[in-house]
């Protein structure tokens, strides 16, 4: 039997390769992907994978062509390449609960969301910002797979020493931080943001952060003008759940 050839799309992403580095292959700012197939459904149900958390991941995995590790995509292109494999594998309707309404949306029709590329130096996920309470000034970056990893374990690890401890907020803040000050020493940025960053500095970086990303838009006005997150987990891929 001849080998079967899977149907393939390509998927531009959101960043547009302008943060990944010089001959890296996101540097082109697209991927090629696969449709998915009685093997991704596998993966989707997959249990160990799941309790994990990684199922996702290895979803991706399983469907992206072009030669790449996973954790080197930001966010925001992650996000891009869910929702092309959602689209090419169940169609481009999603349907889902927000509070007591049900809503019916076209993927399809979801735009990236406008960012200013002269913010970035190409090939560095690299941003400066000033604090505008303290008036310090930093640079941050926007975190990929391998950052979230990282951050996860440190959370794991730290809970384990104090159970009652909540430390995501102020981990997160020290991948994303790259600089304080003119300084790239860990030491000097873990020991600002656990001892000197003001709660008003940390939310206005956090909503610049947000602001600036490259992402796909994932929110939409219902008809009362409220602005609506569009889920996406595990249920994104089950619409007839």
């Amino acid at each position: 039997m001849s080998e079967f050839k899977f149907p393939t799309e390509i998927i531009e992403l959101p960043s547009k390769g302008l943060l990944y580095p010089e001959n890296h292959p996101l540097r082109e700012g697209k991927v090629e992907m696969k449709y998915m197939t009685a093997r991704e459904e596998d993966i989707l149900t997959n249990q160990a994978y799941i309790e994990k958390g990684i199922v996702l991941d290895k979803l991706l995995e399983s469907l992206i062509i072009t030669k790449v590790n996973i954790k080197d995509f930001i966010i925001g292109d992650k996000n891009a390449l869910l929702i092309a494999a959602r689209i090419l594998g169940y169609g481009k309707d999603y349907s889902f609960s927000y509070g007591k309404d049900q809503y019916t949306i076209d993927l399809s029709a979801l735009d990236n969301k406008p960012f200013d590329e002269s913010l970035i130096t190409k090939g560095e996920n690299n941003f400066s910002y000033v604090l505008p309470e303290s008036n310090v000034p930093i640079t941050f970056k926007i975190l990929t797979g391998h950052d979230e990893n990282k951050i996860d374990a440190e959370i794991k690890g730290l809970k384990k020493i104090h159970k009652d401890y909540s430390p995501e907020l102020s981990t997160r803040l020290k991948y994303l931080i790259t600089s304080v000050n003119g300084s790239s020493e860990s030491k000097d940025v873990r020991d600002f943001v656990e001892n000197h960053l003001l709660a008003r500095d940390s939310r206005a970086l956090r909503k610049y952060i947000k602001e600036i990303q490259p992402d796909v838009n994932l929110t939409f006005l219902d008809d009362s003008n409220e602005e609506i997150a569009i889920p996406i987990n595990l249920n994104f891929f089950w619409p007839d759940a």
